[in-house]
């Protein structure tokens, strides 16, 4: 099937798109969805990443494909394990960005999701990709957290943590690691205290700067900082400066829009 891949920048969607592309599907553009305000890294948000939005245009520049990006004007208003249309809902966002993708690619089929364990994300996307005729493929989904890790890092996912938030995980020593670097901490962490391994929990967050299918270039981070809260117990990797390090000679992506 020709694929449009929800892309947040973190592990889990570049690896889903992997999978895809892994049994036999194509993945034709890219999709995401970001906050109103290019300062505003963090959004109080049930559905979407959004820390490290600001380097998702370099996605199409290295996979060479056309990235579709839309506002969100919502926010998370209905919150049960179950969902119907609710104006203002974030939920929406996500719709009106794939009616768009699939009105300018009339071809697309699916949508590649990267959820690992959330029923609250896995329904309301199903529902999103039903009420438009597109299948939604979550090839990750209930899979075991430990063997996901293993493949990623393996697979050549070189994903650094953006945001960590959870008993065990210091800002100042951990953020910018890869999840190669931070595997096994992880593993140890949920040996001790239940950590999910993949961040299932809202332990940590990631940024993909490079995968196998990032076949023109890789993003390379030339200035960052470590953000705190209030607590100076979580904090988030601001990215400043970055650059895209080509891989081959060629043009970048074939196309980009943003959606209102």
């Amino acid at each position: 099937m020709r694929v449009v891949a929800l892309v947040s920048g973190g592990k889990d969607s570049c690896y889903n798109m992997m999978l895809c592309r892994q049994y036999g599907h194509q993945i034709v553009a890219l999709a995401n969805l970001l906050p109103p305000d290019d300062e505003v890294q963090e959004l109080d948000s049930y559905m979407y990443q959004t820390v490290g939005h600001n380097l998702i245009g370099a996605y199409a520049e290295c996979m060479g494909l056309p990235l579709f990006r839309k506002r969100l004007g919502g926010t998370s208003k209905s919150i049960g394990m179950t969902y119907e249309r609710t104006e203002g809902d974030e939920v929406e966002d996500l719709r009106a960005l794939l009616a768009e993708v699939k009105r300018r690619v009339p071809d697309v089929e699916a949508v590649s999701c990267g959820a690992i364990r959330s029923d609250y994300q896995r329904i309301r996307v199903e529902g999103v990709c039903d009420s438009l005729g597109l299948a939604s493929l979550s090839f990750m989904w209930r899979r075991d957290q430990s063997e996901l890790m293993a493949e990623m890092v393996e697979s050549g996912v070189h994903a650094i943590l953006v945001k960590v938030a959870c008993l065990g995980l210091v800002p100042e020593k951990h953020l910018g690691k890869t999840i190669a670097q931070m595997r096994p901490v992880l593993e140890n962490l949920h040996s001790r205290f239940g950590v999910h391994v993949c961040g299932e929990g809202g332990e940590y967050e990631t940024l993909t700067l490079d995968c196998p299918l990032f076949v023109l270039g890789r993003i390379v981070v030339d200035e960052a900082a470590v953000e705190l809260d209030e607590t100076g117990e979580a904090g988030n990797y601001a990215v400043r400066e970055f650059h895209v390090e080509r891989k081959l000679d060629g043009g970048g992506g074939d196309g980009s829009g943003e959606i209102g």
